[in-house]
């Protein structure tokens, strides 16, 4: 049995139904199973008043009923709206409000609560989900993603990378984050099974470890930064997980550092770098990184355009066009303005990132439009100086934070590297002696002007909810620490 994501519905029911398809801390569900629970759910939804071409927000954090929630809004034509628990009651309560959802489903607890609010029948028809991103301005971006965009996201992990019968999938990050489809889409297409990760069990490195092996995990997916996290886990090997074989990387850029750590604890493994917006259903490239790696490649690219994708480049900016594409911001027209346009009579958007594309079609990724800065009169990208402070000896994470005054005019640039000496985590100490004559590295790779006027090691970056390094804290870390040392001083 497998999840038919053309047509949004449960397909081969007489085959393998009792192959396990879908596993959290507490159960474990065979496809019969999901089959079953997600025909009762849908039952309840319709019971209690929700309707198609509506939103549905849900509310939970890996559980089982979140995952059945979501296939039964597939089933019914009614657009998810997922919010994880790790966020404030206020983000739940401003996501109803922005979606008109007249209901939200609580995971944790299995019910239907009512808003109160009629619901509102949404303009586009056909969504699957809506998924809020980050705002420059702070206020979150509703994402509108159509059926026929998940079926060829789906269709991509089913068709073009060989990953094997019914493999086993991890899930770990928040169903708010679109990456989290991977491993979703991968395991139901497949008529493999998701493992559902909660925070609880990976918190706990060996109990996470264990807990992967006992389900036999294949596929991992996840940024670059929460790898990093795992190799200080002596367990996190082949030896220990026999059974995990491809590592799929997303939403960070991958080094040559990490794809090497991660051979010697994988010698076997296959390793995948991909890219793609929320905006354009979760990845839009891909590429296998094969050995061996020279020091000198960074970045590692971003892989080609999938197949039904089409990539260009305008003023160094890449634009995506594609029936993948999202269908629009909801309610924000003004920013569709700026962000979408017709491309050979496809959606087409601008993403904001900078990069460049060879011969081969083989695309880099350079940094952001938003993260270009302008320092003593030069444009830099600190995309550019991560990759570079990426490539020092010794370096298994890198980072640049742009410093400015009240009034917003810059500074001047500070890197942060993680190192694997014995600093704890989110703690910021001396560089190790290798780095000794970080400058003089630096400058065989950068022009003056791109140089950082300090280099700080840290034990273990800190991670947003959707474990992509976070520079704010760095940030924070790094003027709390001067403050301390002004006073100190004093």
């Amino acid at each position: 049995m497998y999840f038919d994501f053309d047509r949004c519905t449960f397909a081969d029911l007489d085959h393998a139904a009792e192959a396990p398809a879908l596993r959290d801390a507490r159960r474990q569900l065979s496809w019969a199973e999901l089959r079953a629970e997600t025909a009762a759910w849908q039952a309840r939804a319709l019971a209690a008043g929700v309707s198609a071409g509506t939103a549905l927000v849900l509310s939970g954090h890996k559980q089982v009923e979140f995952v059945v929630a979501m296939l039964g809004c597939l089933e019914l034509g009614v657009a998810y709206v997922p919010v994880d628990t790790i966020n404030p009651p206020q983000r739940l309560q401003r996501t109803l409000k922005q979606v008109g959802a007249g209901y939200c489903y609580d995971a944790a607890v299995d019910t239907f609560e009512a808003t109160g609010t009629q619901a509102v029948t949404l303009a586009e028809v056909g969504l699957a989900y809506i998924m809020f991103t980050s705002g420059s301005t702070g206020e979150p971006k509703g994402v509108q993603i159509g059926r026929d965009s998940v079926a060829l996201f789906a269709g991509w992990i089913r068709d073009c990378l060989g990953l094997g019968e019914r493999p086993v999938f991890m899930n770990q990050m928040l169903f708010s984050f679109d990456f989290s489809l991977f491993d979703l889409c991968g395991a139901l297409a497949l008529g493999g099974q998701c493992v559902l990760c909660p925070r609880e069990t990976i918190a706990a490195p060996q109990a996470f470890v264990d807990y992967l092996a006992d389900s036999r995990v294949q596929v991992w997916a996840s940024t670059p930064a929460f790898v990093r996290q795992q190799l200080l886990n002596d367990a996190f090997d082949a030896s220990h997980l026999p059974h995990l074989q491809v590592f799929v990387f997303g939403a960070e850029a991958l080094t040559t550092q990490l794809a090497e750590q991660l051979w010697e604890r994988f010698p076997a493994a296959r390793i995948i770098n991909s890219y793609g917006p929320t905006e354009a259903t979760c990845s839009t490239t891909w590429v296998e990184i094969l050995p061996p790696l020279e020091s000198s490649c960074q970045p590692l690219s971003i892989g080609r355009a999938k197949p039904y994708a089409e990539l260009f480049v305008e003023d160094g900016e890449l634009c995506i066009a594609g029936d993948h594409v999202m269908r629009g911001y909801l309610n924000r027209p003004e920013l569709n303005a700026q962000r979408l346009f017709l491309h050979n009579g496809k959606r087409a958007y601008r993403s904001g990132d900078l990069v460049s594309i060879d011969g081969a079609g083989l695309v880099y990724f350079h940094g952001r439009r938003d993260e270009q800065i302008k320092l003593n009169g030069y444009r830099i990208e600190l995309g550019e100086v991560d990759a570079a402070l990426a490539a020092l000896p010794g370096v298994r994470g890198a980072a640049t934070v742009a410093l400015r005054r009240p009034d917003g005019t810059l500074v001047r640039m500070i890197g942060f590297v993680e190192t694997p000496e014995t600093l704890a985590p989110a703690t910021l100490g001396a560089l190790p002696t290798a780095l000794g004559e970080w400058k003089q590295l630096l400058a065989e790779r950068l022009p003056p002007y791109m140089i950082p006027s300090q280099l700080l090691a840290c034990g273990q970056f800190p991670t947003s909810a959707s474990d992509k390094v976070d520079r704010k804290r760095l940030e924070a870390l790094y003027l709390d620490a001067r403050l301390k040392k002004t006073k100190e001083n004093a």
